[in-house]
Parts: structure tokens; C-alpha cells; sequence
């Protein structure tokens, strides 16, 4: 007898600060990502969020054993061309957006039903448009 395949109930995307928050191990964070697990919805962020959260002060184990425990999707040329069409459907370009264009990008094409959890909701709110549900952290 074969095993079912589990399927992911849904997405849980963090943006940069969502990310760092989780690697400070933030009260508001992890629970949000216990929410998650408990729930089994798969915790996502974009590779492009990534350049945001490293730089020299970061705690690079508290990095690498949070990032060991969320899916770490790829801009492909398709994410990138979606998020090109975000902004300019949203009225914004330029480096601005870039990141937050990409991390949306990314959310919409994730199973849902999608969360983001984000410091910026507006700007994620604007590009995602009612496809993921935003939440301010």
C-alpha cells in the first residue's frame, strides 16, 4: 500500500523583515511560523529577498538554520517578467520595488491560500492585489 503524498495546505511567504525577524527569533515571527507548521502550509521567501537579510552583522547560523527550514524559491526569467508586470500594473519601476516586485511575484505563484508576512504592506499589498492575504509585522 502506498503512502499519500502530503500537499501543502497553503503559503506562507516572509518578506526581508519578515525573514530577519524569524532569524532574531522574534516572538511575533515564529509564531506565525509554528501557525505554519501546525497547519502544514509551506513557508516560502524569494532568493532576491535574500541580498536584503545578509550582510556582515547578521548572525550566519541563526541565518543558515532558519533558512534550512523555508523554501528558498528562485527568480526564474518568468518570476521576473511577472514582477515586471506587477509594477507596471501598480504605476511603480524602478530599484524602488525591485525586491518587494519579486518577493510578490513569487507569493502569487505559491499555492494558496498565500499570506505575506511584510514590513512594507501597502507596497506588497499593491502588487499582489487580492491574491495573497498581507500581514504587517
Amino acid at each position: 500500500m502506498n503512502r499519500p503524498v502530503a500537499t501543502p495546505a497553503g503559503t506562507l511567504v516572509l518578506d526581508s523583515e519578515g525573514l530577519a525577524k524569524a532569524v532574531l527569533r522574534d516572538r511575533e515571527v515564529t509564531g506565525w511560523l509554528a501557525l505554519a507548521l501546525a497547519d502544514d502550509l509551506r513557508v516560502i521567501t524569494s532568493a532576491a529577498t535574500l541580498v536584503e537579510v545578509i550582510h556582515p552583522r547578521i548572525n550566519r547560523p541563526a541565518l543558515e538554520w532558519t533558512l534550512s527550514r523555508i523554501a528558498i524559491v528562485p527568480v526564474t526569467d518568468e518570476v521576473a517578467r511577472h514582477a515586471a508586470g506587477l509594477l507596471a500594473d501598480a504605476g511603480l519601476h524602478g530599484h524602488k520595488y525591485a525586491i518587494d516586485a519579486m518577493l510578490s511575484a513569487t507569493a502569487l505563484a505559491a499555492p494558496g491560500p498565500v499570506t505575506v508576512l511584510t514590513s512594507d504592506p501597502d507596497d506588497i499589498a499593491g502588487l499582489c492585489g487580492r491574491g495573497a492575504t498581507i500581514i504587517k509585522i
